[in-house]
């Protein structure tokens, strides 16, 4: 009943849309039932959020305790996942962290208490003080935090456009519609300095630009693909807000005359797919997707696209051609997306943080979002913090933050208290650090500076007693295998790279074998075809600059120093060499998936 009556364009307009949206949310958060939240992003799964779910419907259904409960996304701390968040009428917020399937009952039952706020084991409180529990707020891993594109993750139910609304949710579109023009929207997102933040930093505005001009058919494509190792804020923000996304797509519809959205997503991701999937049917129910959204006469459709289980995939042309029903593989450049697209149409690709950007951009002023971070490099960082540290999570930080206050203040430094030796930043074709990577900033121009790039966010930390050595070859197994094999450089290229890598880490290299790499690295960067063959040899190069002593106890004085390198990656050591390994027809892929 909902969609037809979004098809024929009878629903509220955005003032009828938020008073609803503000009934219903004062309903829930001052009405007499409890509101359960846990979080069940992927954090939250691996650690049995799912299974918490379950125990909490079970026990209140027992005691016929009359409760909400919701799968929320994750406010950042993964390190206390699953979190069970307690909002109880007339009680702050309370919330409690690493919560397991048989403490369910005993915390229900303290909780949801009539005679007062329990707060035994509680990680915090939003809200009026608790007693015996420290402010969400004060905590480490929030106190630096500035959230806009996770402003309302692990806060809102990512199944409840509903929710969305009431926390400002479509006030952005509902502005540009009804008082603005499409080349305003851009001149807005030029005037906040938004860059790219799928690695390449490039202008989001000036992005725009180059599509504004012309008619549909035109499409605004969003890559989810997100195959880096360490790197999780894009699944993390479909999974806690899609609608901010959905929104920001909408936002660049309308700015650049698009018709047609699409959300390329990796399969295999079922949280982040069903989470999507469920807000573009909520938001084609309420008219803000369709035809004649909010009764402007401007309609904008989105649809999901799943890509194939390949980190190559992600290259924006790549997802061109996967929509298409060819193989996942880079186009030669030029002609470009923005010219020669999707099905030879115009074609202007983002990834997730860059979308969920726009919306406040559009609602709070291009102005505002200038204001937070640094001059050239505007808004804030989204950090996924993992490897030696006291509290992985997901961070949103203002730009220009230093990388070591991410680590040392947020994250807590190292578990065991000994030096941070390594930073592996920037993905799979980044970068391995050493610890003065420590005094840098999260800024895209000085990264470039120093012979570092930010990447997509993934920030993997090692103590001292990991090897340089066997991060290289993780790294180099990882690009080898996601080579797609389109340009011979890649292909041949990490196939030689890890080779010589794998002889390294075993002892078995010579002075001449780092001197090959360099030169194999240095061929690669400049005739591959696409980012994966060119910037392939960046972690080999950076750990060759950065730990030459690891390589010189290696290939000199035949040890690794900590002993990482003892497991093969690619053959058994105590059956055939890797050498026997190639002579008997078997590929370094076949070795490494055996």
């Amino acid at each position: 009943m909902a969609l037809a009556r979004a098809l024929d364009n009878t629903l509220p307009d955005y003032q009828e849309l938020k008073a609803e949206a503000d009934r219903r949310w004062q309903e829930l958060t001052e009405g007499e039932r409890p509101w359960i939240r846990v979080g069940a992003a992927m954090c939250g799964q691996a650690a049995g959020a799912l299974d918490v779910i379950d125990a909490i419907e079970a026990d209140l259904a027992r005691s016929g305790t009359d409760a909400r409960v919701d799968g929320v996304g994750c406010i950042g701390l993964c390190y206390a996942e699953p979190i069970v968040d307690i909002l109880r009428p007339g009680v702050s917020r309370l919330l409690f962290g690493n919560v397991a399937r048989s403490g369910v009952p005993r915390l229900l039952e303290r909780a949801l208490d009539a005679n007062g706020a329990y707060a035994e084991g509680a990680i915090g409180y939003l809200g009026q003080p608790v007693e015996g529990a420290p402010s969400l707020d004060a905590l480490p891993g929030i106190k630096r935090q500035q959230k806009i594109a996770l402003r309302n993750a692990g806060h809102i139910a990512p199944s409840d456009v509903y929710h969305y609304i009431a926390n400002g949710g479509y006030d952005g579109l509902a502005k540009a519609l009804s008082d603005m023009k499409p080349e305003e929207v851009v001149d807005e997102m030029k005037e906040s300095g938004l860059r790219g933040r799928g690695g390449a930093g490039f202008p989001t505005g000036v992005k725009w630009s180059f599509m504004a001009r012309g008619g549909p058919p035109k499409y605004i494509l969003c890559n989810c693909e997100e195959g880096d190792p360490g790197a999780y804020n894009d699944k993390g923000i479909l999974e806690s807000d899609p609608y901010t996304l959905l929104e920001g797509m909408t936002l660049a519809g309308y700015a650049t005359n698009a018709s047609n959205g699409f959300v390329f997503i990796r399969h295999g991701h079922d949280g982040p797919i069903s989470r999507t999937e469920r807000a573009i049917e909520q938001a084609y129910e309420v008219g803000l997707l369709g035809k004649n959204i909010l009764g402007s006469g401007f309609g904008f459709d989105i649809e999901i696209s799943l890509t194939g289980e390949s980190y190559v995939a992600g290259e924006e042309t790549a997802l061109m051609e996967s929509i298409e029903g060819k193989r996942s593989m880079p186009r030669f450049k030029p002609p470009f997306p923005a010219a020669f697209g999707v099905w030879g149409k115009p074609s202007t690709i983002n990834n997730v943080k860059s979308f969920s950007y726009a919306p406040q951009i559009v609602s709070r002023g291009g102005g505002w979002f200038k204001s937070v971070g640094r001059e050239k490099c505007t808004g804030t960082a989204i950090i996924c913090l993992s490897g030696d540290v006291k509290r992985p999570g997901m961070y949103e930080v203002p730009m220009g933050l230093q990388l070591g206050q991410v680590v040392e203040e947020i994250g807590g430094g190292t578990p065991s208290g000994r030096k941070v030796k390594m930073i592996q930043l920037g993905g799979p074709l980044g970068h391995i650090l050493g610890a003065e990577s420590l005094g840098y900033h999260l800024d895209f121009d000085e990264m470039r500076e120093r012979g570092a790039m930010l990447g997509s966010g993934g920030v993997i930390v090692g103590d001292e007693t990991r090897c340089a050595v066997d991060m290289a070859r993780l790294l180099a197994a990882f690009c080898q295998y996601e080579s797609c094999g389109k340009c011979f450089p890649c292909r041949l290229g990490m196939t030689q790279l890890l080779e010589m890598i794998e002889r390294v880490a075993h002892m078995e290299a010579s002075p001449r074998d780092l001197e090959l790499m360099n030169s194999v690295g240095n061929t690669m960067e400049s005739s591959s075809l696409c980012f994966h063959g060119q910037l392939g040899y960046n972690p080999l190069r950076s750990a060759l600059a950065n730990f030459p002593d690891d390589f010189e106890a290696h290939v000199e004085e035949r040890r690794c120093p900590s002993g990482d390198c003892s497991e093969p990656l690619l053959a058994p050591r105590n059956t055939r060499s890797f050498a026997e390994e190639r002579r008997a027809g078997r590929t370094p892929v076949e070795m490494l998936t055996r």
